[in-house]
């Protein structure tokens, strides 16, 4: 449903409208947010999550996915308009350009609203600050088959557009939550779901743990590491044995090396991607 009437100027009122979900503010006030990219805008779609607009142009023809893209948009009777590369450049982040950028709603975030499976994996990332880490936290996640993520003690909004960017879209298909590090901890007990929690000093290197049964592993910030709320009888530290002169990984990288080394003990099936 395409708005024919096309965009050049990236001062546009549209556009500037839009580009002003940048900042976390307008985001909290509107409730909205934008998503960049093609792959990302398309699995929005798949997920059935509400685009509010969206803003199309000429990159988006070269992509072999591009006019599925548009017929999507049209299916789901979002209102898009053409854009040219210098408005979309307003929208856009990083260097990467692919074409589209959309508006939407992100879906809700409540604990409550998660209902996990039998013997769940769950990621709780606590305090993490940037953007780029969460989304490659919510990856490698996806990747590994897990069956939520709780961002806990939030520093930056989940539907940041540089989580949803880092996270390659998989943001709208995992089952996602916020809460403080207390609910995520209670809601995991109550459950009966085992906590593992990764830290620098624990007396126990990760491999030598039991990674199978309902479990969650716990994450904390790039700076200050996890917070008093888990330090728990209830809770197991596991150590990534260090090498070098770091005392740590990225939170990110640590992310999926506890996940795969979870599903690699539960025998998942290896699947294609890298």
């Amino acid at each position: 449903m395409m708005d024919r009437t096309a965009i050049s100027s990236p001062s546009n009122p549209r556009i500037r409208a839009a580009a002003r979900l940048r900042d976390r503010r307008e985001r909290d006030r509107t409730g909205f947010t934008l998503v960049d990219g093609a792959r990302e805008v398309r699995r929005a779609l798949e997920a059935g999550v509400e685009l509010v607009e969206a803003y199309v142009g000429p990159g988006l023809e070269a992509r072999d996915d591009g006019p599925a893209i548009v017929a999507a948009l049209d299916a789901a009777g979002v209102a898009w308009v053409a854009a040219s590369d210098e408005a979309l450049g307003r929208l856009a982040f990083g260097d990467r350009s692919e074409g589209v950028v959309a508006v939407i709603r992100p879906p809700s975030l409540a604990l409550a609203g998660l209902a996990p499976p039998a013997d769940p994996l769950v990621v709780v990332a606590e305090g993490i600050e940037k953007p780029g880490n969460l989304g490659a936290i919510l990856r490698s996640a996806d990747g590994a088959g897990a069956d939520a993520v709780i961002v806990a003690d939030a520093r930056t909004d989940p539907f940041n557009p540089n989580a949803i960017r880092a996270s390659l879209g998989t943001i709208f298909r995992l089952p996602l939550a916020a809460a403080t590090s207390a609910e995520a901890l209670d809601w995991l007990l109550e459950r009966g779901i085992r906590v593992v929690a990764a830290r620098a000093a624990a007396p126990d290197a990760y491999t030598s743990l039991d990674l199978r049964g309902p479990l969650a592993i716990v994450l904390g910030s790039e700076a200050d590491g996890l917070t008093a709320t888990w330090d728990d009888d209830r809770v197991t530290g596991a150590r990534i044995p260090m090498q070098g002169v770091a005392d740590s990984l990225n939170v990110s990288v640590a992310a999926a090396v506890l996940l795969y080394e979870a599903v690699r003990q539960r025998g998942a099936s290896s699947g294609d991607g890298v």
